[in-house]
């Protein structure tokens, strides 16, 4: 039993998406499942925590694909942590989604819970694969499971940013990806992860580079440019979706990837002895100063918050591929930081979208007189996303900048510090204006309050108070962190 328990992870996903399809005329019956496959996941995966913490890997190995190549998980530090964050997030997502899907009076809402399901299942098996051959599986299943969800309004616009979609995330999988993974196999005999790495000693510093290249090229869910567009145009999609693949899978995954890439396939110690990451490292700094450029000049919110993710999660790319601990330390956190802050602002987005029927920036302003709490959640949010403290993202931008000097990178430091004051930039203004204008200047003048439905004030909520825990008590992401290097 212990050693098939990892895999309850994946199966109980996979049983709620059969739950919610039989529940899929009864839309309370089949939003309650939801609900208790959310929670269930979340007490499942809360269950290893201790295990992992005492230095315990639990595996299960599910089948032998070919001689040497199983379908296998296994439990580790970094994994542990992108496992908690998204079992966790799902469950306020869904409570999210009932009030959105019903107050946006959407249509297939049971295919949309269904898809939301296969997610998190693919989300598991990426966070738990024992080797690469694991990883790509799920990591393209996730693909395909989130496509519906991109295309879920069927509108000509939605249909058209599905093809981007999934022609860049499996274009650059198939190309780059796919390549890799079987060239890596070839040169370490293994496509097992182990700590510090598989192919130190087995390939030249060319081809080490070029290896790790062709990872986070292949890894187009990360958005590194050039491969980032398909992230701005998948904002069609309702925005618990965009919450999704935010906060909880798409990109987090894709920068999850990239960290273990880092850690467990090419070494961190090898990556900074070689200069392995250097070139990808400018890739990432342009990829961060671009994006967040990029993201002053949209007016359309949830445009703004896409081009914010673009540029705050090639922080973690770039911590990857300094080759060092604390800036592997300062990436983890990150993915745990930057998930609770942006999906605290796509849910107030959401809720200024169903509530208000607003998208624009320019139209928000006077809107936190009407919007009280919708608006200071998103306060509380875009604080945590510069890095500010008392909120979460003070701490993860702390220890990337410290991760920046360990790798005797200065340069990379200005890079964090410049993002970060153009963070304030695109973000800040937005509830300046929203509770600090005259009676005049505000577009709301004269109106009730007018909050948006309960279900989505609970979650964003709950996730802006997660932001103000996690900096009062990041425990836990140390403890399990201090295993990944």
């Amino acid at each position: 039993m212990t050693e098939l328990s990892p895999a309850l992870a994946l199966l109980i996903p996979f049983v709620g998406a059969l739950g919610v399809g039989m529940a899929g005329r009864w839309p309370n019956l089949r939003e309650t499942v939801t609900l208790v496959t959310a929670g269930v996941l979340l007490v499942v995966v809360a269950s290893f925590v201790p295990r992992v913490l005492a230095g315990d890997v639990p595996t299960a190995s599910l089948v032998e694909v070919v001689p040497g190549i199983e379908l296998e998980l296994e439990i580790e530090p970094l994994g542990m942590i992108y496992a908690l964050l998204a079992s966790f997030l799902w469950i306020f997502n869904s409570i999210y989604s009932i009030g959105y899907m019903r107050a946006a009076n959407e249509t297939g809402q049971t295919r949309f819970y269904i898809c939301f399901c296969l997610a998190i299942a693919s989300v598991m098996g990426i966070a738990f694969s024992a080797n690469l051959f694991t990883l790509f599986l799920f990591y393209e299943v996730l693909t395909f499971s989130t496509f519906p969800l991109v295309t879920h309004k069927r509108s000509p616009e939605a249909v058209r940013s599905g093809r981007i979609y999934l022609g860049i995330l499996v274009g650059t999988s198939t190309l780059f990806l796919l390549l890799a993974v079987v060239w890596t196999a070839f040169l370490a005999d293994t496509v097992d992860f182990a700590p510090g790495g598989i192919l130190a000693g087995r390939a030249s510093p060319g081809l080490i580079t070029l290896l790790f290249t062709l990872f986070v090229l292949g890894t187009g869910k990360a958005a590194v440019m050039p491969f980032h567009f398909w992230l701005p145009a998948a904002m069609v999609a309702p925005t618990p979706v965009s919450a999704l693949l935010h906060a909880v899978a798409v990109v987090k995954a894709g920068v999850f990837i990239v960290l273990k890439i880092a850690v467990y396939v090419v070494g961190l110690d090898t990556i900074a002895e070689l200069g392995a990451g250097r070139i990808l490292s400018y890739m990432a700094a342009g990829t961060i100063l671009i994006g967040a450029t990029a993201a002053i000049l949209q007016d359309n919110l949830k445009a703004r918050l896409a081009y914010s993710t673009i540029s705050q999660l090639s922080y973690i790319v770039l911590a990857a591929t300094l080759g060092s601990s604390v800036s592997a330390l300062g990436g983890g956190m990150h993915i745990v930081m930057h998930g609770f802050a942006k999906i605290t602002l796509f849910f107030c987005a959401g809720a200024i979208y169903v509530t208000a029927k607003k998208t624009k920036v320019s139209e928000l302003t006077g809107i936190g007189r009407v919007m009280p709490l919708t608006m200071a959640a998103f306060t509380i949010g875009a604080l945590s996303n510069v890095g500010v403290p008392p909120f979460g993202g003070a701490w993860s931008k702390w220890y990337l900048s410290l991760g920046t000097l360990d790798a005797d990178q200065v340069v990379f430091l200005g890079v964090y510090l410049v993002a970060s004051l153009l963070g304030v930039a695109y973000l800040i203004p937005i509830p300046v204006k929203a509770f600090f204008c005259s009676e005049k200047e505000s577009l709301f003048a004269g109106q009730p309050v007018k909050e948006a439905p309960i279900p989505c004030l609970i979650a964003l909520c709950v996730t802006a108070s997660g932001c103000i825990v996690l900096f009062l008590r990041p425990d836990m992401l140390f403890q399990l962190l201090e295993g990944v290097s």
